[in-house]
């Protein structure tokens, strides 16, 4: 009897060392696969740029810089949106991109107002928001930025300014009225105009274009017809100046009202050489593309995000940091003189 149960004593020992043993090497292995997740992470994030719209030639030269990316590294790098500039769309392009459980968004808003309940949603799941041309917005993780706004927006209206002589009324335009980078820009255009150039106006309110030529050809056309006597027009949305330049040359006031304002040479550039438009300014989106790319990258893996960072793009070597914002060094600014110029024709 005393054997016997010894010999069950001694098996149910076996037993629970093999279940001990068994029990160990599981959490071995999970504490294996955990890292192995972490390290693949690490090395294999799913990053989605979304640009306020597919449709226009700045946000294609995006995508150029998005694909050149992807090509040159071979990550998980892809671009994706609306094919209109619709807040609502754009923000349903977002929530598809939390449903693939994406690792971070870059995101250039349409509208400020319609992203921010869908960025924070991507911020709740854990993923890393970067945005571009939306200093002001609250549920991102960091914003960056080709340049300073205000800077940008008042070396418009010095330049209108002194090529109409300090006087007359002037015309603001922008893609939307939520737009927070247009507004910046022609905010602080018109804060230089009342301290620089007192005997200017503006004309009405700021034209909302949508991003549209045919808009801004329509509502500066329309402007123009009421008051033919308009001296100036800044243009933010990067069709904005295009379609007010043909709108001036249909009703014979090329050259006498003077057209400034963001655009690209492929876009404008035949306006600038005949002179309705007098200069249009740009930062390369492909470029902007692949910083919004780098910053999530080093968010993702950690990295201290400060004042001086280098993100190995140009004009974005080294970053000023001012809350969320980070700012860069480059724009460049087209007229007559340099159309031609082959760098710039993209």
């Amino acid at each position: 009897m005393k054997k016997r149960f010894l010999a069950t004593l001694m098996a149910a020992m076996m037993v629970f060392s093999l279940a001990a043993c068994g029990s160990v090497d599981k959490q071995n292995n999970e504490k294996k696969e955990d890292t192995k997740k972490t390290e693949d992470k690490k090395d294999g994030y799913t990053i989605a740029v979304v640009p306020k719209m597919t449709s226009i030639a700045w946000f294609q030269r995006m995508e150029v810089g998005v694909k050149e990316y992807a090509k040159e590294t071979g990550e998980d790098v892809f671009y994706t949106g609306p094919s209109e500039g619709d807040g609502a769309l754009q923000a349903q392009v977002i929530e598809d991109l939390i449903s693939q459980k994406v690792d971070a968004i870059c995101v250039v808003p349409f509208s400020t107002e319609s992203l921010e309940p869908v960025l924070k949603k991507a911020r709740e799941a854990g993923i890393v928001v970067i945005s571009h041309e939306a200093a002001g917005m609250e549920n991102i993780d960091y914003d960056i930025e080709a340049f300073d706004n205000e800077e940008y927006g008042k070396h418009f209206m010095e330049r209108m300014g002194e090529k109409i002589g300090g006087e007359g009324e002037y015309i603001l335009e922008v893609g939307a009225l939520t737009s927070a980078s247009h507004n910046q820009w022609v905010d602080a255009s018109k804060g230089v105009q009342e301290e620089k150039f007192p005997n200017m106006s503006q004309y009405g309110d700021k034209i909302e274009t949508k991003d549209d030529q045919s808009v801004s050809y329509d509502k500066v056309k329309e402007a123009l017809t009421a008051n033919p006597e308009i001296k100036g027009i800044q243009g933010s949305a990067m069709a904005d100046v295009a379609g007010a330049a043909l709108a001036a040359q249909e009703l014979g006031l090329a050259g006498k009202v003077e057209i400034v304002g963001t655009s690209l040479v492929s876009v404008s550039g035949k306006y600038v050489k005949d002179g309705t438009i007098d200069m249009i300014s740009f930062w390369d989106p492909a470029i902007a593309g692949k910083a919004m790319i780098k910053l999530a990258k080093n968010v993702l893996d950690g990295e201290k995000i400060e004042s001086g960072l280098n993100l190995e793009e140009e004009g974005y070597e080294e970053l000023t940091m001012d809350g969320k914002v980070l700012t860069g060094k480059v724009w460049i600014d087209v007229t007559k003189e340099n159309v031609d110029d082959e760098a710039y024709n993209f």
